[in-house]
């Protein structure tokens, strides 16, 4: 079966489940996306990497990268290659030595790792066609990376009420501000504080 290379275009908030995300997956070269629900943590992980923050301590999916690569395994490609009762099912395609080594992985985590490791995603026709949606439009609940915190309706108002706070201060100030909620592994207050840096450059 020949592989479809699949791009991430967006993490919003689960409208079916709380606490949960979905990630956005689309055709490389088409017009479909692949809809993923995932946990909080691995999607500030995907975030976090998708939008270069260093986090002040080795998150999981970091350390998986520093473990691989101290052991010379090569993460080549993320396959996302069944679907089972809603349930997507991958594996990292690695490389030791010169042998490949497939390792399963839950779809969430094997997509945090493999973007660490600038790894292309693939799955296949059979699961773009039974989950895939097509739309004409882009899907207007799909934020940027960047716009997380303003997804969810009912906290709406404290975004922008934070927003019009980070606007006041001087640029030295809010880079200390971003300092501390990295050290503090706070990365949805980080992101906003990066989004008023970037607005001034």
């Amino acid at each position: 079966m020949d592989k479809i290379e699949l791009k991430i275009i967006g993490l919003s908030y689960s409208q079916t489940q709380s606490g949960a995300y979905a990630l956005v997956l689309s055709e490389k070269d088409g017009a479909r996306r692949l809809p993923i629900i995932i946990g909080g943590f691995e999607a500030q992980s995907i975030a976090i990497e998708l939008e270069n923050m260093k986090p002040s301590r080795p998150l999981t999916h970091d350390l998986f990268k520093s473990f691989a690569e101290a052991f010379k395994v090569a993460i080549k490609e993320v396959v996302i290659y069944n679907l089972i009762e809603g349930v997507f099912y991958s594996k990292l395609i690695c490389d030791q030595n010169g042998e490949e080594v497939e390792i399963d992985a839950r779809t969430s985590d094997a997509i945090a790792i493999g973007i660490r490791c600038d790894c292309p995603v693939y799955t296949f026709e059979h699961i773009l066609s039974s989950a895939g949606i097509q739309l004409e439009e882009e899907m207007d609940e799909v934020k940027s990376i960047g716009d997380e915190d303003e997804t969810e309706e009912p906290k709406e108002a404290a975004p922008k009420a934070r927003g019009n706070e980070l606007s006041a201060l001087t640029e030295e100030e809010l880079n200390r501000m971003l300092q501390d909620a990295l050290d503090q592994e706070n990365y949805e207050r980080a992101s906003e504080i990066r989004d008023e840096l970037n607005k001034r450059n």
